[in-house]
């Protein structure tokens, strides 16, 4: 159980001083390892003796468990505030450290195989959950100004399997898997591999469980010094992985992108 849930749980029958100790450590839970149990007891205006009374409350031995217990709800994506985010030069820091993560570590055999598959494939099936699910959609759109038969899954009210049929040897499926992902995030893995199509799989490194299952791997971490994960890395491999299948598709993508320019004109879509 989390130790907000246990908090929640526990909260009536704790004294008015366990509740002011209780309400800091909610305050502060993505950034205790910032403290010591003496630090946090005096940011709370409280008795070491009664936030040592409440770890044990909650189920903890000591403080050391509390910010060990804190720091792997935050690795599994939980959103997890921390006292003081407003540190835009921290999250600058962080962000190009993981674009700089992203890049230095992609496999250019890796991606050179993806971008060829995107590139040559009769079809295409974007497959994205929750947050995954606005990244394969701009994937999509990025995509379709160069190539055409690139669909996104799962649209609102509709599931995998029929997004699947018909896909075989000449596809493509890419799946993004970043963390928090569905519990049958597995199975859509092993049904997209059992079609025989090409798979695709991009996610954080809790991902890299899933890499042997795919053809191709790409890995992009999205951890933040925020509570919420960052996806910058991720729409920026986004855009690397488009323009290099407009590289590739050359005459074909060129003329694809005309046509389409020609058709907002005629429909008067976008701004002169």
């Amino acid at each position: 159980m989390r130790i907000d849930e246990r908090i929640g749980r526990h909260y009536p029958e704790l004294g008015p001083q366990e509740q002011k100790a209780a309400d800091t450590l909610l305050d502060h839970l993505g950034d205790l390892a910032m403290y010591n149990a003496a630090e946090l007891s005096r940011l709370s205006g409280v008795s070491k003796a009664t936030m040592s009374r409440l770890f044990r409350r909650l189920g903890f031995a000591d403080f050391n468990e509390v910010k060990e217990h804190t720091r792997a709800l935050r690795a599994s994506g939980v959103p997890v505030a921390a006292h003081g985010e407003g540190d835009l030069a921290a999250h600058l820091a962080h962000e190009l450290e993981n674009l700089r993560r992203t890049f230095e570590q992609l496999d250019a055999g890796q991606l050179t195989a993806a971008t060829e598959a995107l590139a040559s494939a009769r079809q295409l099936l974007l497959i994205g959950f929750r947050n995954s699910f606005p990244l394969a959609l701009h994937l999509r759109q990025q995509l379709l100004q160069c190539r055409g038969s690139v669909a996104a899954a799962p649209q609102p009210g509709q599931s995998i399997g029929e997004e699947l049929a018909g896909y075989g040897r000449d596809d493509v499926v890419l799946l993004l898997g970043f963390r928090r992902r569905p519990a049958a995030f597995a199975a859509v893995l092993e049904a997209a591999a059992a079609c025989g199509s090409t798979t695709v799989l991009i996610g954080d490194p809790s991902a890299r469980r899933y890499a042997s299952q795919a053809d191709i791997w790409l890995e992009c971490p999205v951890d933040s010094v925020s509570a919420f994960d960052s996806y910058a890395p991720a729409m920026s491999l986004m855009s690397v992985l488009a323009n290099e299948v407009l590289a590739l598709r050359a005459k074909a993508g060129r003329d694809r992108i005309r046509e389409a320019t020609g058709i907002f004109s005629a429909l008067g879509e976008l701004e002169s």
